[in-house]
């Protein structure tokens, strides 16, 4: 069973963009991401603002920065 994710970007990033067309396939199979606005939240802001997009497992916490491709996002999810 694939892990819950977050991915923290916001509206108007076109990697943030990339990022999620790159999950797609994987949100199809069964991954469920919740995109998280970094702008709506300043403590979120401080931390994520110039390093967005970043994928976050729920289940423990550990983060995939960008730039990563889907393999790496499969390697991440195991």
């Amino acid at each position: 069973m694939l892990p819950e994710c977050q991915l923290y970007g916001t509206l108007g990033c076109h990697l943030c963009e990339v990022a999620e067309a790159l999950l797609m396939p994987l949100v199809e199979h069964g991954l469920w991401v919740e995109l998280v606005d970094v702008a709506d939240d300043q403590s979120l802001f401080e931390r994520y603002g110039l390093i967005i997009p970043v994928l976050r497992r729920c289940d423990d916490g550990s983060e995939l920065p960008w730039p990563f491709d889907q393999e790496q996002v499969v390697a991440f999810l195991q």
